[in-house]
């Protein structure tokens, strides 16, 4: 089925690519929302990483349904990142001086209910922008402190201080909020 929706929008066919937008667009919106906090925002990064994968999808060889989706996510991770590095002071994005001012109470807040997914997406965006794109790029996406450092041109240090920095904040914030962890 992606196939022949693929090759459609190779062919620049309107409706294809409507149908490509509704296959992904919930998923790459989630992808995108990671790195940009402003909802509206999203929508934009959103959009013109769309426009970018019809723009070149004439290029891509389709061999499966998985290469598609990486290849699309690759886009909308590059897309987010560069609104990231255009509307901030990017080099203030990774400052080391940045500490997080968190309160962990002695006694945990009851828990009513399993962590959910809006949940989890809440406290990792709650994290210093630095901290947040590092743990997204590396635990979410997968790519390597070497790709991150590329990506982000830092270097692999940082980036490996910035991840560390956020799994330590994000476990103060699972405990703040009544929840445990356990690392695996």
């Amino acid at each position: 089925m992606l196939s022949e929706i693929v090759r459609q929008c190779q062919r620049q066919n309107p409706f294809a690519q409507k149908r490509l937008y509704d296959h992904f667009a919930n998923r790459l919106y989630r992808l995108c929302r990671r790195y940009v906090k402003n909802p509206l925002e999203t929508e934009e990064v959103l959009m013109n990483g769309f426009l970018k994968i019809f723009s070149s999808i004439a290029a891509f060889e389709y061999r499966s349904d998985d290469e598609l989706t990486v290849w699309m996510k690759r886009i909308m991770t590059n897309e987010a990142l560069m609104h990231v590095r255009k509307n901030k002071a990017f080099a203030h994005f990774f400052d080391d001086s940045v500490t997080l001012e968190l309160n962990v109470p002695s006694q945990p807040a009851p828990i009513e209910s399993d962590l959910h997914a809006e949940g989890i997406q809440e406290l990792i965006l709650s994290l210093p922008d630095g901290y947040r794109t590092v743990f997204c790029l590396y635990a979410l996406e997968g790519f390597t402190h070497k790709e991150i450092g590329n990506m982000l041109s830092i270097s692999e240090n940082t980036s490996k201080s910035q991840l560390s920095k956020a799994r330590a904040a994000l476990q103060v914030l699972l405990l703040k909020n009544g929840y445990s962890y356990e690392r695996k």
